[in-house]
């Protein structure tokens, strides 16, 4: 099944650091113990795809104001049943800013995250507090092609230079994913 290979994925994934090994402990024990992981139905936990899309020249990645978290962030969302989370993410980035073209430049698995996020409303429902299991895959775009705001999602998108993210970023916990994710492609 689908799931088989998102497993089989998480599994041969090799961690960068302890953050990334712990994850990756946790959400096999996950898959182990939920049987609805890949939908919201799961109000505790479940999968996301998120992109980290590099210009050509690795100077600047494609983020989005994130109308939510009052954040620039990567672009990404929920699995919603799909376990083929790199196609969630080239389906997200395209959603979310308009881009097309992006490509992946491994098909495998870049970075492994577990994100807590704060209960919130979200079209006037109450979502509570949860956990998302994260997938980030690695994607290159050309920073000249027109980009757009998705308005219900973000009221901004850019290429913002790898020297400014940290300080465009206001999450603090995002500052760290980001760094890790500069720092793993050499950026």
């Amino acid at each position: 099944t689908e799931l088989t290979r998102l497993r089989a994925q998480i599994e041969a994934f090799a961690p960068y650091n302890e953050q990334e090994e712990a994850d990756r402990r946790q959400m096999l024990a996950d898959m182990d113990c939920f049987s609805d992981l890949l939908t919201r139905e799961n109000a505790t936990a479940h999968f996301t795809a998120s992109c980290w899309i590099v210009n050509p020249d690795r100077t600047k990645v494609l983020m989005a104001y994130h109308n939510l978290y009052q954040s620039w962030a990567w672009l990404g969302g929920h699995a919603d049943g799909e376990a083929d989370l790199l196609s969630v993410a080239l389906r997200e980035a395209n959603e979310e800013s308009g881009i097309v073209g992006a490509r992946p430049l491994i098909n495998e698995i870049f970075s492994l995250e577990i994100l807590g996020v704060d209960g919130h409303v979200k079209r006037g429902r109450y979502v509570a507090t949860h956990l998302h299991l994260n997938c980030t895959y690695l994607l290159e775009a050309d920073d000249r092609l027109p980009i757009r705001v998705k308005a219900d999602e973000n009221s901004a998108v850019r290429w913002i230079p790898f020297a400014d993210v940290e300080a465009e970023v206001r999450e603090p916990e995002m500052r760290v994913v980001y760094r890790k994710l500069m720092d793993k492609a050499g950026c």
